[in-house]
């Protein structure tokens, strides 16, 4: 599969807030998200509620935001308006832009 060149800039949504003792397979697969985009070149944000992860590291992520994970905190990115997003684990960051 070719690489799209039009993606420059990643979103990558964290898991947010965890159980305690859950939480090694959700932070594992997000910080190895942001390691391989951002080794392909692009600039990673990210965005994750929960500041206690590892995910949160400045080496992860070119622009970090320790948010809710709403729809309207997503406004911080203004500035820096990613190509596409995506999530990097759990079911609960899907129904997030939705009003409630």
């Amino acid at each position: 599969m070719p690489r799209r060149t039009d993606l420059r800039h990643v979103l990558v949504i964290g898991s947010g807030p965890i159980v305690i003792g859950q939480a090694c397979e959700f932070d594992y697969s997000g910080t190895q998200a942001c390691r391989v985009l951002k080794a392909e070149g692009l600039q990673v944000s990210l965005v994750n509620s929960n500041p206690a992860t590892i995910m949160t590291d400045p080496e992860f992520a070119d622009y970090t935001y320790v948010e809710p994970i709403t729809a309207a905190s997503w406004n911080a990115l203004s500035p820096n308006k990613p190509s596409v997003a995506t999530r990097s684990t759990r079911c609960w960051p899907l129904w997030a832009g939705r009003p409630r």
